[in-house]
């Protein structure tokens, strides 16, 4: 639109016309829903989804499950579970959420019964959201500490004790007292009284390296465990802050603001993992870690062991976001006929690709360490905050220019852990808007940085000397077999209960019809293969439970029995709507839950254009109502 030719009352920002009301100033004109708003271009979602989808568990997990599990043929049971229950969920929830554009409660409007599934997902999104920008936290640390000539952990400083070396140590030898006499003692006794270890006589044990010591007494500043809370680290909460505000910053017009970020953020980390393999495979060494994770390796015997196929399933579970509400939140911006199916082949791909090619750039530089300390990759090796602020840092520190790829390396993982935090905090305020649309539309701005100032101030416990135990324990118990619930009662409500196929004639309305065969492997994923998946890994998982622990450091029990209280508060929720509804209902016990079993008056696509014959009587998505009787077209109408 011509800037010259917008009435006074509107903004014009080049062909788009957007309101200059503070009630609707992240709703353009061409949005085709003008209460929610929609994404701006089509880009601005796939990269949303592939950021959200591809976080920090692709660098610093999967490259060691791959190693640990007999390495290239880990790739097989990784892409069968990705057939067989990562593409089906994923392409379930973002059906789901475009179907009704509504966020991962409100949906739920499909079935009544199990609202408090979404809720589930909500509340386990806010803990691990809590616990995720301490880890971006971690990373922005890192980054800054990286600006000088000579990386901090490039050598044991005044923070180290005599434990700090990177070759084994001496911790008893023999030594002569008394003529004839000989006895072990402790290497620092011998050294106090000036006396000789005998040769041949030392007892070694590994070091400490410089990089394990600097994260553990200088980064964390790490206490004896979770009963010596200590006192909050100031830079860390500096860094927690500053992480806090690149998030509300980010999404201060919700998607409008954020879709365009991920342009970057989502972008980015591309660009440095090629960068980082390119100048891994330039490195002494650089071979012998590429064969151990991906190539002469390789071990087919593991594929007889049932561990690797839980570690695979487990890890396309996780790594693809499902059942966490960020998928349905995000894909209910979409317009309607969005071809939703296609976009989560694209980003499923993209995100499993990520994780391999993450790999490479992983073990070419671990391989180069190992071969300049004469030590086997196994010994160097390790997954998790071990890898990305222990192992990585440490061999990054011995590459010419060291501080140059420590800069990149956690500015790669600060905007790995951006994209999947700005997902999770739009899965809030997607819940908030759906619940209270008209607050939320005057008071969207603060209502996000309002949600973000509280859940900086519930992390600063995450920033004590204590903070890695319990960043640790929210991890253990939140972002486990929860989702894993969650995920098994969403496939049993929508496909069992809400109907398999009916679902699929939703979906045949926003992507046209399809033949029945296209179909026959989507029916048998969500009715059988892929909640038995799921099954079988909730029932591991709880089978082989164990208490937490942190380096060693067993957790006291009202620490155990917190992350229990945690876990059981996200998932109480699920029986507590069931018996709401249920009551809220009309009839005897059999009535009222058949009923609640039942879609809601209200349930179907959000615009009137959309609906059809099988949604025509539909009430307005907008208005709340009670449980109603279905039509035998299977719309609504008021009783």
């Amino acid at each position: 639109m011509d800037r010259l030719k917008c009435p006074s009352f509107f903004k014009c920002r080049g062909k788009e016309k957007v309101t200059a009301s503070s009630e609707d100033f992240h709703i353009r004109e061409n949005d085709e829903n003008q209460d929610r708003g929609n994404w701006s271009k089509k880009s601005d979602y796939l990269l949303s989804m592939v950021g959200y989808a591809v976080g920090l568990g692709n660098v610093w997990r999967f490259p060691y499950l791959t190693y640990n599990n007999g390495g290239g043929a880990f790739l097989i049971p990784y892409a069968i579970m990705l057939a067989l229950a990562g593409l089906p969920l994923f392409f379930l929830e973002c059906s789901l959420g475009q179907f009704a554009s509504l966020g991962p409660v409100s949906v739920w409007r499909i079935l009544p019964l199990f609202q408090g599934v979404g809720i589930t997902m909500v509340l386990i999104s806010i803990f691990v959201t809590i616990y995720y920008n301490v880890i971006i936290a971690y990373s922005l640390y890192y980054m800054f500490a990286s600006f000088q000539s000579k990386l901090p952990w490039e050598n044991c400083s005044y923070w180290a004790d005599e434990n700090c070396s990177r070759s084994p140590i001496v911790t008893h030898c023999n030594v002569s007292i008394r003529s004839n006499e000989i006895f072990q003692m402790n290497k620092s006794w011998v050294d106090a009284n000036n006396l000789t270890c005998i040769n041949g006589s030392e007892v070694y044990q590994p070091g400490q390296l410089p990089s394990e010591q600097y994260w553990n007494k200088v980064a964390l500043q790490r206490s004896s465990g979770m009963d010596e809370t200590g006192v909050i680290v100031w830079y860390l909460a500096l860094c927690l802050l500053l992480a806090w505000l690149i998030v509300g910053a980010a999404l201060f017009k919700g998607i409008k603001s954020s879709g365009k970020v991920v342009y970057f953020t989502a972008i980015f980390p591309y660009v440095v993992l090629l960068i980082l393999l390119i100048r891994g495979a330039t490195l002494d060494g650089a071979s012998k870690g590429i064969s151990y994770y991906i190539g002469a390796q390789s071990n087919f015997t593991k594929l007889r062991e049932a561990e690797v196929w839980k570690d695979a399933a487990t890890q396309i579970f996780y790594s693809l976001s499902v059942a966490w509400g960020g998928l349905v939140a995000l894909s209910s911006y979409n317009k309607f006929n969005n071809n939703c199916y296609s976009d989560a082949i694209v980003v499923c791909l993209t995100n499993c690709l990520t994780s391999v090619f993450a790999g490479f750039a992983i073990f070419s530089i671990l391989g180069h360490m190992a071969h300049i300390s004469g030590k086997e990759v196994s010994q160097v090796v390790k997954s998790g905050f071990d890898l990305a602020f222990i192992a990585y840092p440490e061999a990054l520190a011995q590459l010419p220019g060291g501080p140059f790829w420590s800069i990149l390396f956690f500015f790669m993982l600060l905007t790995l852990g951006l994209d999947s935090q700005f997902a999770s905090i739009e899965t809030i305020t997607t819940t908030i808007q759906d619940l209270f649309p008209k607050v939320m539309k005057k008071m969207r701005v603060p209502i996000t940085l309002g949600c973000c100032l509280v859940l900086f101030l519930l992390g600063l416990v995450c920033v004590t000397q204590a903070g890695i135990y319990w960043v640790h324990l929210i991890d253990h118990f939140c972002a486990g077999w929860g989702i894993l619930i969650a995920a098994i009662l969403e496939l049993i409500g929508i496909i069992w209960i809400y109907g398999g196929n009916r679902f699929i004639e939703d979906i045949e309305m926003m992507i046209g019809a399809k033949r029945w065969i296209f179909w026959l492997w989507w029916r048998a994923c969500w009715f059988v293969i892929t909640p038995i998946l799921l099954i079988a890994i909730l029932i591991w998982s709880l089978v082989q439970f164990h208490r937490p622990d942190y380096a060693k450091i067993p957790y006291p029990d009202w620490g155990v029995a917190l992350g229990w209280c945690m876990i059981i508060f996200c998932i109480i929720w699920i029986p507590i709507m069931a018996i709401i509804k249920i009551i809220q209902a009309e009839g005897n016990i059999f009535q009222r839950i058949v009923s609640c079993c039942r879609p809601a008056s209200n349930w179907g696509p959000y615009l009137e254009r959309h609906r059809g014959e099988r949604y025509k009587n539909m009430v307005d998505p907008k208005k709340e109502t009670d449980h109603e009787i279905p039509t035998v077209s299977g719309s609504r109408k008021p009783e």
